[in-house]
């Protein structure tokens, strides 16, 4: 799983007569993104300078600019969810035979249990992939000094041509959702999109075409209903999942507008907007009706997710991470597709419009002992070379543009996401508020808990959602934040 703000690079027409490589190559798509985050609870010890009292830093040079120690080890820690990590024991073995360091490799989804003792104690990895249901809050790292500002990384020589610095070889967009008060401090390395899912299979053998208005959305999960089949599953247990589908009505309903008013904490953003409230009364008309897939309010997002693949609900909600996620479970013929949030009426953007940015959020700790090998590592992994390596053992695509190699194949699902990057072009749109407030992200999905579960209706939610804004307002810090 994962979350997290970016725009799609140019594309134009349609997908007929391009060849996968153009399509790989002038597309955005995939992603793990981060799910909803739990709150780091204990506060973590305050970050040091860069002289960590370690002997891991060798000369410098034109070749080796942060000066990569041979014979030094690297402590590598991989969040093994959507996308396993393969990659990075993939990504590892290159390390060492370029640098000669060997890597000390942890692949886990608890990353607050494991990790959270090791910051307190001042003993953190050297770079980490902070995500999951278990994700550190990038936002609560970063006030406690515990996380690199990247800046040198982003500006040193691409691997690819050194004539270029590495952050003019990225997506435009793509380090918005790892920017703290001005700062990169994340690296989010996988272009995802964010919307529902469907079998192509299950609407071919029912007739039934993909929805582009709410209002066919519902006349599907209606028929499926009568089938003994669920309209629309989410993966209860973690709400992040079903605020794909409000928060992506509210932006496609409001517009960027809408968007912004939430990310910049606005005392209207949800009560008094139109758009919030069109779009939390339609997710809660799907719940009247009867429309969710029996269960699926106290199941895990596998679990939820491989009902879905049991044809036991039409449509289901996920970020690009999820045909990577399921490959266990996914019937050969199950032609996995995605599919834009369809149209409430007099909707400001049009149905291709898409939540598109990156996520799978990378860090340095500030305190890592061997921060040379750390920021080298994550300079290889915006190399086409480590780019192609993810592709090849994720099936997903990263924020490095034109990263990955004409050979590499995509399932299905992922061609899908391609061709919608393709068809919206410019028109897509990213929150960054799960980025800069983990906390107000929490409570909103702790109200959308409840509306999907029918303790609470929509009126009900958009009171507390704004009063998640409020607090969230009311903190200094949420100043440095804003969004033109």
């Amino acid at each position: 799983m994962g979350s997290t703000s970016a725009q799609n690079p140019e594309n134009d027409g349609s997908t007929a007569g391009v060849g996968r490589r153009d399509l790989i190559k002038r597309s955005a798509a995939l992603g793990l993104i981060s799910v909803p985050t739990m709150s780091f609870l204990s506060a973590c010890a305050s970050g040091g300078g860069d002289d960590n009292g370690n002997d891991s830093e060798g000369e410098t040079s034109k070749s080796n600019p942060f000066g990569v120690k041979d014979g030094s080890k690297l402590d590598v820690v991989i969040f093994k969810g959507g996308y396993g990590d393969d990659y990075a024991k993939a990504w590892e073995a290159s390390f060492k035979k370029k640098w000669g360091v060997t890597s000390v490799h942890t692949g886990t989804q608890e990353i607050t249990g494991k990790l959270q003792p090791r910051f307190n104690a001042g003993n953190p990895p050297d770079i980490v992939d902070d995500s999951g249901a278990q994700q550190i809050p990038i936002d609560v790292l970063y006030k406690n000094g515990q996380l690199v500002d990247l800046a040198e990384v982003l500006d040193a020589p691409s691997v690819d041509d050194p004539a270029k610095k590495v952050r003019d070889t990225l997506i435009p967009g793509t380090l918005d959702a790892g920017m703290q008060g001005g700062k990169v401090v994340a690296l989010n390395y996988i272009y995802t999109v964010w919307g529902l899912w469907y079998s192509g299979k299950l609407f071919k053998e029912k007739g039934w075409t993909a929805p582009k208005t709410w209002d066919e959305f519902l006349t599907i999960c209606k028929e499926a209903k009568a089938d003994g089949i669920g309209g629309l599953a989410h993966q209860g247990k973690y709400p992040y999942y079903i605020n794909v589908a409000i928060m992506d009505l509210i932006a496609k309903t409001g517009g960027l507008d809408a968007m912004k008013a939430i990310d910049n904490l606005e005392p209207n953003a949800f009560v008094g907007s139109e758009a919030a409230t069109a779009a939390v009364e339609a997710i809660y008309e799907v719940v009247e009706k009867g429309y969710l897939m029996p269960g699926t309010n106290g199941l895990t997002h596998t679990e939820s997710q491989t009902r879905w693949n049991q044809y036991k609900a039409a449509f289901i909600t996920s970020g690009s991470w999820l045909e990577n996620e399921q490959l266990k479970t996914t019937p050969d013929d199950f032609d996995m597709k995605f599919l834009p949030m369809p149209l409430l009426p007099d909707s400001k953007l049009p149905f291709e419009a898409i939540r598109a940015g990156s996520g799978e959020p990378f860090i340095i700790p500030s305190k890592a002992k061997n921060l040379a090998g750390a920021k080298e590592f994550m300079r290889m992994m915006l190399s086409k070379e480590w780019s192609t390596l993810f592709a090849k053992e994720a099936n997903s695509l990263t924020i490095l543009k034109d990263g990955v190699d004409s050979g590499v194949q995509l399932r299905p699902g992922t061609q899908s996401t391609v061709e919608a990057s393709k068809a919206a072009g410019t028109n897509t749109f990213r929150y960054l508020y799960t980025e800069w407030y983990s906390e107000m992200g929490t409570a909103i999905e702790n109200a959308s808990n409840e509306l999907m579960a029918k303790r609470i209706q929509p009126k009900e939610w958009l009171k507390r959602a704004q009063a998640a804004v409020d607090k969230q307002a009311k903190d200094p810090e949420s100043k440095k934040n804003h969004r033109d």
